[in-house]
């Protein structure tokens, strides 16, 4: 296929029936709940093949974003153009009106507890919403040993061998995976490897009002996938990029994602060259600049910009708060 005509993509969520999800996702995005039921997650880029985000603006409206990884890889990818076959990442929001199941996820060296084509999942969050009961649940407490969390499940403690605390609007979490973690009473953002590799460890003893059973647990590969020393996980440490007029905090840094957060009422350069580049809308409004033409940028919008484009100019109308997410150029694997 010949090269399309290129710009910023926007892309149309996909939501999600969670038993523990609420109504919260409402206020964050333009795109109405459907009706009913409890919606935990909105998949805000998704490239997956039971779940492929949509392009919402442009000529480009209605491709998916495997369509693009298949079709316009070196435009959209850049110089990691032939590190991937399918886009990296998956982008959710998260509404946990109540608390997740007990988890843990594989590392992309356990192969045999990943199905074929799926990579491990290293995943993190953004804090935006909190309740009176938020909790976050990141790895386990010291001396927690696979036999006596196997015991714990059987005598419904499992939560006296995790560590929580009580997380505020703003914090990040890295979750590596291999640390059992969940979390309830809050809303947040997360960016993960591309992939929906989980195994239950413990669910509270609940039924899905849906099927009026339990939900499945897989208690052998769960702890079969536990790293051990994963424990006391809690937020992480803000680097802070000093820039006049910008208050730009790098959250995330590892082999799967970079996460910026950048709070401005001036204008401030997005994107980098040769590199596709992620905007999330968190606060506020403005619009991205590229030949000439202003793309809008709202809360709860995400964008994608290809490669191709480079830096970009992003004109706030007021105080904007956004996150950028990047890949490492360090991580070269398909």
């Amino acid at each position: 296929m010949t090269n399309p005509p290129i710009y910023p993509l926007l892309f149309d969520p996909i939501y999600q029936y969670r038993l523990w999800g609420g109504r919260k996702l409402a206020k964050l995005l333009a795109k109405p709940l459907p009706k009913g039921d409890p919606i935990g997650e909105a998949w805000l880029l998704s490239d997956r093949a039971d779940h492929a985000s949509q392009v919402l603006n442009g000529s480009l409206k209605g491709m998916t974003i495997t369509d693009l990884m298949k079709h316009y890889q070196a435009v959209l990818m850049g110089k990691f153009a032939d590190h991937y076959e399918r886009f990296p990442l998956l982008l959710k929001f998260l509404d946990c009106k109540e608390v997740l199941s007990v988890q843990v996820h594989p590392a992309d060296d356990q192969l045999q507890y990943i199905p074929k084509g799926d990579s491990g999942k290293t995943e993190a969050w953004v804090v935006l919403e909190t309740g009176k009961k938020a909790r976050i649940y990141a790895g386990l407490t010291p001396g927690t040993t696979a036999e006596n969390l196997k015991r714990s499940i059987t005598d419904k403690h499992v939560a006296d061998h995790l560590h929580s605390f009580t997380p505020k609007v703003g914090d990040g979490i890295f979750i590596k995976s291999g640390t059992v973690h969940t979390l309830g009473g809050a809303v947040v953002f997360e960016v993960q490897e591309n992939s929906d590799t989980t195994f239950r460890l413990y669910d509270w003893d609940r039924t899905d009002a849906k099927t009026g059973k339990p939900r499945e647990l897989q208690v052998k590969e769960a702890l079969a996938c536990i790293d051990f020393k994963q424990v006391n996980i809690g937020p992480v440490k803000r680097v802070v990029a000093e820039q006049p007029g910008l208050n730009k905090e790098k959250l995330f840094d590892n082999d799967h994602f970079t996460l910026w957060r950048v709070k401005s009422g001036d204008v401030f350069m997005v994107g980098a060259k040769n590199e596709p580049r992620i905007l999330i809308g968190i606060e506020g409004y403005g619009s991205v600049e590229f030949e000439g033409v202003n793309y809008p940028l709202r809360k709860g919008s995400v964008m994608l910009l290809p490669a191709i484009l480079g830096e970009c100019s992003c004109l706030p109308r007021g105080a904007v708060t956004l996150l950028e997410i990047g890949i490492p150029s360090e991580k070269h694997t398909k």
